[in-house]
């Protein structure tokens, strides 16, 4: 059993009767409860109407958004909630959209994947891993965060759960050795998809995002492959969220995010502010912390459980 025997099923029983998510939805509410609780039967008269903008801001869908929903809504002589709920899904459709990351089998695609601790980069990793080994993909990962040990052990063990090689060296390695290893080895091994993790946090942002511009020299000069930027973003965390897209970006660009922690329940209207804003599509979006529990970004599902 390796790393993975008796000690190892008991933590992952754990796991599973303490999933945040299922738990989560006994006490949050979903934007369209929230306006339906609100002004259920009402009729939605001025003071309405800069309430119904108040909880759209306090989902994360951004002040500006909300303002022009707002006033748009005003010209419309909607008088119940329920036709305005209809309205702002329809409006909010214009404010996002979808993206195709565009991975296909018989080439080699890299994916690097970027984002600060804490956000849930590592279990992504092994999310987006397991989709497309269920799509017959064959799957190389790099322990690209050679400055935290925890990193690298905890994708060496979804490695061996989901039985993926991994290339890793010592603790403090240089991370651009590291990609330099693993390009060589995908390419070897014929490998579709080489799913390289990098570090969240170095001693200031600029050697972060220093370190990042340096692995992606490192893949420049080993040829050119499909190579996508994905940024994982924490759902939960709002405009930190928005920063965080927006600093990753500058610095070496962003082809597509993804969201974890997210639920209908969440605040995950920061997706709105993101799209506007950088132009940056979505790809996937974590929705629990089970290995299955991840889904391809769709504008449409998204809006309706957002105000189911």
């Amino acid at each position: 059993m390796g790393l993975f025997g008796k000690k190892e099923n008991k933590n992952e029983e754990k796991e599973k009767e303490k999933d945040f998510y299922e738990k989560s939805k006994n006490f949050k509410e979903t934007l369209g409860q929230k306006l339906r609780k609100l002004f259920g039967g009402k009729t939605l008269d001025t003071n309405a109407l800069e309430q119904i903008e108040e909880t759209l801001i306090t989902a994360d869908i951004g002040p500006a958004i909300s303002y022009d929903l707002i006033e748009k809504l005003r010209t419309k002589n909607i008088g119940n909630i329920e036709d305005a709920i209809i309205y702002l899904k329809n409006e909010l459709k214009n404010y996002i959209f979808d993206g195709d990351i565009g991975i296909e089998k018989g080439q080699l695609n890299v994916l690097l994947v970027l984002g600060v601790n804490g956000v849930g980069k590592t279990t992504s990793i092994a999310k987006i891993s397991n989709y497309y080994l269920q799509k017959g993909f064959k799957i190389l990962l790099a322990a690209g965060d050679t400055f935290r040990a925890a990193a690298v052990e905890q994708l060496t063990k979804w490695s061996q759960r989901l039985d993926i090689p991994i290339i890793r060296q010592h603790d403090g390695a240089d991370p651009a050795s590291v990609v330099f290893d693993a390009i060589d080895s995908a390419k070897a091994k014929g490998v579709d998809l080489l799913i390289i993790d990098t570090a969240g946090r170095l001693h200031t942002k600029v050697n972060l995002m220093d370190e990042l511009r340096k692995i992606e020299k490192i893949i420049k000069s080993k040829g050119d492959f499909n190579k996508k930027n994905l940024l994982v973003i924490d759902g939960t965390t709002g405009q930190n969220a928005f920063i965080q897209a927006e600093s990753f970006n500058n610095a070496v660009g962003i082809n597509g995010i993804m969201i974890t922690k997210y639920d209908a329940l969440s605040k995950g209207g920061i997706v709105f502010t993101i799209q506007k804003k950088l132009k940056i599509p979505f790809y996937f979006i974590g929705t629990g912390e089970k290995i299955e529990n991840i889904e391809e970004f769709n504008k449409d599902s998204f809006i309706e459980k957002i105000f189911s």
